[in-house]
């Protein structure tokens, strides 16, 4: 029996509308029951602010429309056991949060000190021995390690059939394949001054839109044992709608207010993040025979000092803001119609729509 069809027909809660907040008790009911915590009480505390102090969990929400557009029940055993799986979704978007910020120096996350910030200055109120910035690095990747093992636990711990479970591993091991390769993409770029298009869209597709929207989708619809053709179709709508996502997210990057973000405004510049964005203005600047501009956006990615005002005005001048919004709009646009096109449950594609639209014209 497929796990779409393993429901209690006596349950009379969906747990579609309810979803953000079931998500929230999921996931600090799992924090509460992890075994062996107490020797990495500092550890699982950082991590448990991460998790519970905020987030939109979208990632989550993907997967349970992707569960419900390949005819998953709304409520009974087996959409609870869904749900309880999706906490891994929220663990693994931890460690890549904790291990991005150390790796781009980041000092805050969602409004507050990052891990490795947090670590350091502890260190430096207790007087420790040692460096006080190596410990907070150090600290902060055993975060990230413990809730990339925690990630699996939650999967295989939530109460899914063998033969769901099965076919959900496929999706998953792919995901986090490809969230640490985007990674590992996105570090290689700034030190070889990556400067294509092609390029950063290729990180942003590895990086952000499989771990984000496309694997999630592809996960739903895994655990409800959706035909080839249901799956092709999300995992394409994903894939188009998580480009824009992060097209999106390289926008707020640079020109977004750092008190709805929750990250300081201007990081990828001063950071060197060879985004789409940046890429796109210094194509433009080469074909409009502009070297000056070129020379300036270079500098500021090598670590120049950074006018984040002057950067900005380059941006729009050169039309990198309006192209980049145009490739936003059309990949939107390409996923939908995919998703308009393919047999899946009504309420469920409305959701979608829904989420496509928040994804790609968010403000934080």
């Amino acid at each position: 029996m497929s796990l779409a069809s393993a429901v209690d027909p006596c349950a009379e809660h969906p747990l579609d509308d309810v979803l953000p907040r079931r998500l929230d008790a999921e996931l600090a009911a799992f924090l509460r029951r992890r075994p062996g915590v107490d020797a990495a009480a500092e550890l699982v505390g950082e991590l448990a602010d991460l998790v519970l102090a905020g987030g939109k969990r979208l990632r989550p929400t993907f997967a349970w429309w992707g569960w419900r557009a390949a005819g998953g029940e709304s409520h009974g055993p087996g959409a609870e056991a869904v749900l309880r799986a999706l906490v891994a979704l929220e663990l693994l978007q931890a460690c890549a949060l904790v291990h991005d910020d150390v790796m781009d120096r980041s000092a805050t996350r969602r409004g507050r000190a990052t891990a490795h910030r947090a670590f350091a200055a502890r260190h430096r109120r207790g007087r420790w021995a040692g460096d006080a910035d190596h410990y907070g690095d150090c600290a902060a990747i055993l975060v990230g390690d413990l809730a990339l093992a925690w990630a699996d636990d939650a999967l295989v711990t939530a109460g899914l059939p063998a033969a769901a479970l099965g076919r959900a591993w496929e999706p998953w091991r792919a995901m986090r394949t490809e969230m640490i390769a985007g990674q590992h993409l996105d570090l290689l770029a700034g030190a070889r001054r990556v400067e294509s298009v092609e390029g950063a869209l290729r990180v942003a597709r590895l990086k952000t839109a499989s771990y984000t929207v496309q694997r999630p989708l592809h996960l739903g619809a895994a655990l409800a044992d959706a035909p080839p053709a249901v799956t092709a179709a999300l995992c394409a709508f994903g894939r188009d709608v998580g480009v824009a996502y992060q097209l999106r997210d390289d926008l707020l990057g640079v020109f977004g207010d750092e008190g709805v973000t929750g990250k300081p405004v201007g990081e990828d510049l001063r950071e060197g993040k060879r985004t789409t964005l940046v890429a796109t203005a210094v194509e433009l600047a080469r074909a409009a025979g502009r070297p000056e501009a070129v020379r300036e956006l270079r500098d500021c990615l090598d670590g120049g000092v950074v006018d984040g005002g002057a950067v900005r005005a380059l941006l729009v001048d050169l039309g990198a803001v309006a192209a980049v919004e145009r490739r936003i709009a059309a990949l939107t646009a390409r996923g939908l119609r995919v998703l308009d096109r393919t047999p899946i449950d009504a309420v469920a594609r409305g959701r979608l729509v829904e989420l496509a639209a928040k994804a790609t014209t968010r403000r934080r």
